[in-house]
């Protein structure tokens, strides 16, 4: 299995960009799919895009046009570009992997997980 290691989370205002990092180690990255989340408090966890080993990508209608996955296999780390930041963008973002489904869209889908790295938009 793959280790994840998020990283990139901050406070930005309404309207900013940020790009989240998501560190990858152990296992070959490459044979994994890698989805993000995010999670608010006392919310379930939600979906937001995924990136399977061919490069097919899928987003959620919710951040479809704003947010971009990618990956650099090269380097074993993904990355969700967050443009046109809004307030209620401001959970706690999981990257989450797989090597098991190739369209993985639950977080039941995914084996591993990082540790979570906040974002706070401000209005």
């Amino acid at each position: 299995q793959v280790q994840l290691v998020e990283s990139g989370g901050g406070l930005v205002q309404a309207g900013d960009s940020l790009r989240l990092s998501c560190a990858s180690s152990g296992a070959p990255f490459e044979n994994y799919a890698v989805g993000w989340f995010r999670q608010a408090p006392g919310k379930e966890r939600e979906f937001l895009a995924f990136e399977n080993w061919i490069g097919h990508i899928y987003y959620d209608d919710s951040v479809e046009g704003r947010f971009t996955i990618s990956r650099d296999n090269g380097v074993s780390t993904a990355y969700l570009q967050m443009n046109n930041l809004k307030p209620e963008d401001t959970p706690v973002y999981y990257c989450a992997a797989t090597g098991l489904l190739p369209t993985p869209l639950t977080p039941t889908d995914y084996n591993c997980w990082g540790q979570g790295t906040q974002v706070t938009v401000s209005a």
